[in-house]
């Protein structure tokens, strides 16, 4: 006997497949393509499954991550009115204690904002404009800045996550003219 299993041994009797019709061999290619294609279906079937899946994970974890969006925008307003409230007491030389108390509130505010993802955009004179992150209010020639760079900050934009929440509004300079 041979090492190899399906080795047949050279003395063995040949023995021929019996002959099929032709009509039950077109039968079985049939039932054999129509397999075929039930299987490509199937794997169709599972594949737009996984992606839809996917897909709905992907928009669960976005919609997980902006959840706070409009509420966030909500006290933006708010955050601004205590920062013009600290800009009016620091304009009047007012230190007390309600300066001081206006002041740990906006921080607050802030810190409250940052742990859900809201930061805010920086930005001051001499930044270059950017329109994915600015709102230009208005062009104002300046000897100080160059053409495109901010010259003043009126409102201060915030990001959440990656996403601009609000952009800062500024005041642009524009070229000199002669």
């Amino acid at each position: 006997m041979s090492d190899t299993p399906n080795e047949v041994p050279a003395d063995a009797p040949k023995v021929e497949a019996p002959k099929a019709d032709a009509p039950e061999v077109d039968g079985v290619r049939a039932r054999l393509d129509a397999a075929e294609q039930q299987l490509a279906n199937y794997k169709l079937v599972v594949a737009d499954y996984e992606n839809a899946r996917k897909r709905t994970a992907r928009d669960a974890e976005t919609a997980k991550k902006y959840a706070c969006e409009s509420f966030a925008r909500d006290l933006l307003g708010a955050l601004d009115n205590l920062d013009r409230a600290l800009g009016a007491a620091k304009a009047a030389g007012d230190t007390g204690p309600l300066a001081t108390g206006v002041s740990a509130t906006a921080d607050q505010f802030l810190a409250a904002l940052r742990r859900h993802g809201v930061t805010r955009i920086e930005c001051g004179p001499g930044t270059t404009f950017d329109t994915n992150l600015h709102q230009a209010v208005m062009e104002q020639p300046s000897p100080d800045h160059a053409p495109g760079q901010v010259v003043q900050v009126l409102q201060h934009g915030f990001l959440l996550h990656d996403r601009v929440l609000r952009p800062t509004s500024v005041i642009v300079a524009a070229a000199p003219t002669a």
